[in-house]
């Protein structure tokens, strides 16, 4: 409650400048001005300006040029735009941190395009480790590849041709959606799988016609290997990459799916020292990491880390026929998903997390899964009337129901979706439902919008690039970046483009209790802003993927140039 008071006070005394005065209240001049840009404030009394002033880490004047630069004085530094785009700093409202920092010190497999490129990669990376050392990539996605892997089972590759070219490591890939994994012989012998191992529940391995495994284990199956866990040197090394990835893509703020102790640990050594470049919204990794805390902690070091939410799991992916779903997947009739959590699990954890204040963050793909989540969040919330505010969320929303759909703003349920994710999917998503529940219920933003309910836009980093410019020209196009549309995906649920920015800005500062400070570019608002080399609101279609990032400025400081 101090962070929460602490930051109420900051933002009412900096809410006192007047753009037009000249200098504040208490006599200060800008730190920064930005001039003769197209500025798109998300602001309903302001939508659009020339010019932004800034002080002390906030937005202290809006407005014309000339009214704006009456705030410069003799030390502030004013950036020319030349017609450059401002908006509210990009949001990725569902992301995995450290993960983007450690996929790019492991083997790359994203943009594979055959399972032999996969193994070939490996290949060149074991030339490179000792034995025994364990080699870890990630990005592989087989519905990607121009043709099957030879022998795949229900279109999976085995582990057979990864065997061979590292029989002295252990080989562990995930797959790009993080709910399959492929390893090689040398793990299953350490882990001793074999055909008599039993697949936990919510979880599956799959295997050949004699019982044997073929390498690929699915959601709750990973557990049955215990890789190592990144050294604490590694993690801070994935911190610092991940955040130069986010701050060069223009992002400022992250919500980071699924945060361990530690993580946590991290972060907040971080957040106190000052080092923490983009504003962080932790959610706890599980039920069983929630439950160490009593207290959501808020607004850390000066409002770059908030830890008041919890990550859960409902199903799995899609892509690897995990997602529990209504009724048996297409190209698998046999198989309808499953829960990767029991529903009265997630039905205590929900309760624990309101009695405590803290908001719940889902995953649920499948349209059982979101029905269920729905199920339950009605449920809870029923039984803590006292948590007036939840701000409940589901994370993906990918697959619903018809029915289901106006459930999420009359329960007040955030859907925490990614835009990328129907065109990224575009290959393969028709073919695991039939073409009535493509159009009834694959993401339906529109649907969701019209009904009331909003929307938190972001990537699933590293699953997909983590560019909020890509994302929103998936949001507002509906086609991947070669032009090619979302197969069978109605193309009029498609995003506005004042709906797709809104899903990156205020909207996400709403998921996350913070649309008072961030989310749009008013005085007394927190200075996070980005700058594009286009104008993505107006620019055709094509160009939007174009549009470059020239500045990333969070509270107030330039924390990415692009050679300007």
């Amino acid at each position: 409650m101090r962070s929460i008071k602490t930051v109420v006070a900051v933002v009412a005394c900096c809410a006192a400048a007047e753009a037009t005065s000249g200098a504040d209240s208490a006599g200060r001049h800008a730190d920064l001005v930005l001039e003769n840009g197209v500025v798109y404030t998300l602001d309903a009394q302001r939508p659009k300006a020339q010019a932004v002033a800034i002080a002390g880490g906030a937005i202290l004047g809006v407005g014309a040029n000339d009214d704006v630069r009456r705030l410069v004085g003799p030390s502030t530094r004013v950036i020319d735009l030349a017609g450059a785009m401002v908006i509210p700093g990009f949001h990725e409202s569902h992301a995995h941190l450290l993960s983007v920092g450690l996929a790019k010190m492991s083997v790359d497999l994203v943009g594979t395009k055959s399972y032999s490129e996969v193994v070939e990669r490996v290949a060149a990376t074991v030339k490179t480790r000792k034995p025994g050392e364990w080699i870890l990539g990630r990005g592989w996605h087989e519905g990607k590849w121009a043709e099957a892997a030879p022998g795949a089972v229900r279109g999976f590759p085995t582990h057979t041709a990864l065997s061979a070219v590292s029989p002295d490591n252990p080989v562990v890939l995930t797959r790009a959606d993080g709910h399959a994994i492929l390893v090689n012989a040398k793990v299953m012998e350490l882990m001793r799988l074999t055909k008599d191992t039993q697949a936990p529940a919510g979880g599956e391995i799959i295997r050949l016609a004699d019982g044997s495994p073929t390498g690929v284990l699915v959601d709750n199956a990973k557990d049955l290997v215990r890789v190592p866990p990144p050294s604490a040197a590694q993690n801070r090394r994935a911190l610092e990459l991940a955040m130069e990835e986010c701050l060069a893509k223009g992002i400022t703020s992250l919500d980071d799916a699924g945060a361990d102790m530690d993580a946590v640990a991290l972060y907040k050594e971080h957040a106190l020292g000052g080092t923490l470049r983009i504003r962080v919204y932790a959610m706890l990794a599980g039920a069983d990491t929630l439950r160490r805390f009593e207290e959501p902690e808020i607004g850390l070091g000066g409002g770059f880390l908030t830890i008041r939410s919890v990550k859960l799991y409902a199903d799995g992916a899609l892509g690897s026929r995990g997602a529990a779903l209504l009724e048996p997947y297409s190209d698998d009739p046999g198989n309808s998903g499953f829960f990767v959590t029991p529903p009265q699990a997630l039905l205590d954890a929900t309760r624990y997390a309101l009695a405590h204040g803290f908001q719940v963050c889902t995953h649920a793909i499948g349209d059982r899964a979101n029905r269920m989540v729905l199920d339950t969040y009605e449920q809870a919330m029923k039984e803590y009337p006292a948590s007036k505010d939840p701000r409940l969320r589901i994370e993906h929303a990918q697959i619903l129901d018809a029915a289901d759909v106006p459930r999420f703003a009359k329960l007040g349920v955030i859907a925490s979706m990614q835009g990328i994710h129907a065109t990224s999917d575009r290959p393969w998503a028709a073919n695991r439902l039939d073409m009535d529940r493509v159009t009834e219920g694959a993401y339906v933003w529109r649907k969701l919008l019209a009904s009331g309910a909003r929307i938190a836009n972001g990537t699933d980093a590293p699953v997909e690039d983590v560019s909020p410019v890509k994302s929103f020209y998936a949001s507002v196009t509906r086609q991947d970046e070669t032009g090619q549309p979302a197969g069978g995906f109605d193309p009029q649920q498609r995003m506005t483009r004042e709906q797709a920015l809104r899903s990156y800005t205020l909207d996400p500062a709403y998921a996350t209790f913070q649309e008072r400070t961030l989310g749009s570019i008013e005085i007394g608002k927190r200075a996070d802003l980005t700058v594009l080399s286009r104008d993505i609101m107006t620019v055709p279609d094509a160009e939007i993927l174009k549009a470059d990032v020239f500045y990333t400025i969070v509270g107030g400081r330039v924390q990415f140039s692009k050679g300007r």
